[in-house]
């Protein structure tokens, strides 16, 4: 039987198969609640060793874009409780990606009294869909005081909370992808002058007082984290310290004892690589379990898995358009192809209305 097939550990938890299906953003949270199509279609994808949601925002500053789901209110974590509830009768495990989209955000997104937050006063390059008035520039954010930098710690650390509440097994924080946690490590997005800005102790700082508060409220066998060096998505600009910086976060997280980092490698979409050596570093000064992700399929995730390269293999497209892609791979059935055009419509087309293997 090959390895990717088999049952293996994530901290506390015994998973089915070494098979995560990653966080995907598919905007049919309908007034930010998750609902009876999400139940549907995490159901439907439930084979998966781990499931990773979709990115839900901790708070509603944190809503940039449109029918995202949230964990902040009792609607969200009723909601979500339907979800693992459903998909913990199938036999998988599923951890919530928790995404504070900071900058990448429009006030018309966002519901009243909420703000566009961010390390600094630097706006995004691009512009952000609205279903009120369609396409937007990104606006300049408010740069965050630091008693908004508490705030929102506080906010993570009640999303966590709610999070066990729902029943999930866990929360990934999302600081991958140019949303705000990462928007504090890379240094065009982070100008301050203050403990959050500067040298990398400092631009790290926010991400790691926020997973420790998480740790804190929650365990750490129940905290992942994403990253994505090398990642240019959002206007997120290369830049010639990262490989230092990044061995620095591996360092810090490891000190944490967090359950999982996430690296994600966005080549397969046309972003840099992420170079061999960055995860064989992140594999060397990491001790707990380590994910990869980007443009795998069956046969790479079965080679990284006997080298040793990585404890499981996250998939994203894949599962979007083959909810039974566990099965298709493990008998070399065909791979259907996603429909781009509905990666982000609202209703069940192109979301809950791909076949499965008769």
């Amino acid at each position: 039987m090959s390895l990717l097939y088999s049952k293996t550990v994530l901290g506390l938890l015994t998973l089915q198969n070494h098979l995560v299906m990653s966080p995907m953003t598919r905007n049919r949270a309908t007034d930010n609640i998750p609902n009876a199509l999400m139940v549907e279609y995490y159901t439907q994808r439930a084979t998966a060793g781990l499931i990773i949601t979709e990115g839900t925002s901790p708070s509603p500053n944190g809503l940039g874009y449109p029918r995202i789901p949230g964990i902040f209110s009792p609607a969200q974590v009723a909601g979500w409780k339907r979800i693992t509830d459903a998909v913990h009768a199938k036999g998988a495990k599923i951890f919530i990606q928790f995404m504070h989209c900071g900058r990448i955000a429009h006030p018309l997104n966002l519901p009243t009294g909420a703000r566009v937050l961010a390390p600094s006063a630097v706006a995004a390059a691009g512009e952000m869909y609205t279903d009120a008035e369609g396409m937007k520039p990104h606006p300049v954010p408010q740069a965050m005081t630091e008693a908004d930098i508490q705030s929102t710690i506080t906010e993570f650390v009640q999303a966590a909370k709610n999070a066990v509440m729902a029943g999930f097994d866990g929360i990934e924080l999302h600081s991958a992808n140019g949303y705000l946690l990462e928007q504090f490590i890379r240094p065009n997005t982070n100008q301050r002058t203050d403990g959050y800005g500067g040298s990398i102790e400092n631009r790290a700082r926010f991400v790691l007082e926020v997973a420790d508060a998480a740790i804190a409220a929650i365990g750490k066998d129940k905290v992942g984290i994403r990253l994505s060096p090398y990642g240019v998505f959002n206007d997120m600009p290369l830049y010639n310290a990262m490989e230092t910086d990044y061995t620095y976060l591996a360092q810090q997280l490891n000190d944490r004892g967090l359950v999982y980092i996430h690296l994600v490698d966005h080549s397969p979409m046309g972003a840099p690589p992420v170079p061999d050596a960055i995860k064989a570093t992140f594999r060397k000064l990491f001790k707990r379990s380590l994910i990869l992700s980007g443009g795998y399929d069956a046969a790479r995730a079965e080679s990284d898995l006997i080298a040793g390269k990585c404890d499981l293999v996250a998939v994203g497209r894949p599962f979007l358009a083959n909810p039974d892609l566990v099965a298709r791979w493990s008998t070399g059935a065909a791979v259907k192809a996603p429909d781009m055009a509905t990666f982000y419509t609202p209703g069940p087309k192109g979301y809950t209305d791909y076949p499965t293997l008769t």
